[in-house]
């Protein structure tokens, strides 16, 4: 099973971090819904003390419902396409759903086998330099722009390995995603839709997403945020996400 740590009481909230994190992303989320709900916050496969259960979004999505059971799911970037993907597999599961700076896949077959030439180039350059050096050039990227050293979670992610971030993304990068947006009207679930105002590329994939969906589906767009919302704009993200899974 999916090492997880569970807080709170209530009805249950199941959170997913991104590539890079471990369930540590989460503690100011954490601590902003404990009060009124159960959450459940996962090490996704190949993560934290997850880091030697390697599995596909298929298989990790199902594992992380076997850990969460019928909840509010809510997933970032990675996270996010396990949160969709158990969505589609096990509709019954997921009360609501929650999607933070994430896609339902590549559609274009040649831009998804470049994704895993490019994952399995990164992969191999984890396991050349190792964890602390990669972490840095990872968070180097303009899609993190909108972090600095205190926001960044260095630390958090420092915390994972080499071996369990290359096999992440040889089995669940971005190329590896069975495009799904054919089939998101099959979500009959509230879902919440999030993305950074100054991430252009998500912010449109969030916005088409609400509309593959239907009415359903709801869009925020977080302003003076990049790629890491909840990061970037903790009071506001936390707003959301409280708001939303609130309502009845």
């Amino acid at each position: 099973m999916l090492s997880n740590k569970q807080f709170g009481n209530g009805p249950r909230a199941v959170l997913v971090h991104g590539f890079t994190q471990t369930h540590e992303t989460w503690v100011d989320v954490i601590d902003s819904l404990k009060q009124n709900f159960e959450v459940i916050a996962v090490d996704a496969p190949n993560h934290g003390d997850s880091c030697d259960i390697s599995l596909n979004l298929e298989s990790g999505a199902k594992a992380i419902g076997e850990v969460g059971g019928n909840a509010t799911y809510i997933g970032y970037s990675l996270g996010g396409r396990f949160c969709l993907t158990l969505a589609l597999a096990e509709p019954q599961l997921v009360s609501r759903l929650v999607l933070i700076s994430t896609t339902a896949g590549i559609e274009d077959k040649e831009l998804r086998s470049e994704r895993i030439r490019n994952d399995e180039e990164l992969a191999r350059r984890i396991e050349q330099i190792g964890v602390n050096q990669f972490i840095d050039e990872w968070l180097n990227q303009s899609l993190f722009a909108g972090l600095n050293n205190e926001t960044n979670q260095r630390g958090v992610r420092l915390k994972n390995t080499a071996i369990g971030l290359s096999s992440s993304l040889r089995l669940c990068g971005a190329g590896r995603q069975q495009p799904t947006w054919s089939r998101l009207k099959e979500l009959t679930m509230p879902v919440l839709v999030i993305a950074g105002a100054n991430d252009e590329k998500y912010r449109r994939l969030a916005e088409r997403l609400v509309s593959e969906i239907g009415d359903n589906a709801t869009l925020k767009i977080v302003e003076n945020s990049g790629h890491t919302p909840h990061l970037e704009q903790p009071e506001i993200f936390q707003d959301l996400l409280s708001n939303f899974i609130s309502t009845q």
